[in-house]
């Protein structure tokens, strides 16, 4: 004899549905971190999921599962990636390959991009106090570690710099804001450089919005 279908019923079926969905999506977003070659954003994984499934909920669960692994998920600012475990690194050393070096001038230059940004050419100079030469901007772009923002609104129209994702994975870093403060380095000793009144701030921003003295790259824009 057939028993009518309960609440219950309905209840468990759709419970079952939402856990193979979910576990679904967990998997899609597992194999696209780890197909790619560079951090991916929340909404590009967000994207590739059905709209009742929380592309957060989807990465906090991939991060539990892998905690404790070789491997982990982390993250640099809305930006997802697999990476290895810190404590196991020193054990790869062989298989690693080894990054470009920087010179020191660039690495000043890329700390002045990542505190003061979005800043230009000419207000990197001011800071700095030396003037700076194309190739070593070149060299920063080339590398992935700064990107060209937008336009300075005002004369000459100056192409403005920021930091970009791959900085942070280089650096350990998960949002701009984990950098030490201006105030802390000061203290240290580590930092006495030259602040134009319009560059001074308590905590580095690289959001990718434009900024109201900021206006979009031109189509034929290209790294100075």
């Amino acid at each position: 004899m057939t028993s009518a279908l309960q609440v219950g019923d309905f209840e468990r079926e759709d419970a079952a549905a939402t856990s193979e969905s979910f576990a679904h999506a967990m998997r899609l977003c597992e194999a696209v971190l780890f197909a790619a070659g560079a951090p991916v954003e929340a909404s590009a994984l967000a994207a590739r999921l059905p709209p009742q499934i929380d592309v957060n909920a989807v990465v906090a669960a991939i991060a539990s599962a892998y905690a404790g692994r070789g491997i982990r998920l982390a993250r640099a600012d809305n930006s997802y990636f697999f990476q290895t475990a810190p404590e196991l690194a020193a054990h790869l050393g062989p298989e690693r390959v080894e990054p470009r070096r920087l010179s020191r001038a660039a690495l000043e230059i890329l700390s002045i991009i990542a505190y003061h940004q979005p800043v230009t050419r000419a207000e990197i100079e001011h800071i700095r106090g030396v003037a700076l030469s194309k190739g070593t901007l070149d060299v920063l772009l080339e590398a992935g570690f700064i990107r060209l923002r937008g336009r300075r609104r005002s004369p000459g129209r100056p192409v403005t710099y920021g930091t970009t994702s791959q900085f942070l994975v280089h650096f350990g870093l998960e949002r701009i804001d984990d950098l030490p403060g201006l105030e802390d380095l000061k203290a240290a000793g580590l930092y006495e450089g030259k602040l134009p009144g319009h560059l001074l701030q308590a905590v580095p921003q690289d959001d990718e919005a434009l900024q109201p003295d900021e206006e979009p790259l031109d189509s034929s824009d290209e790294a100075p």
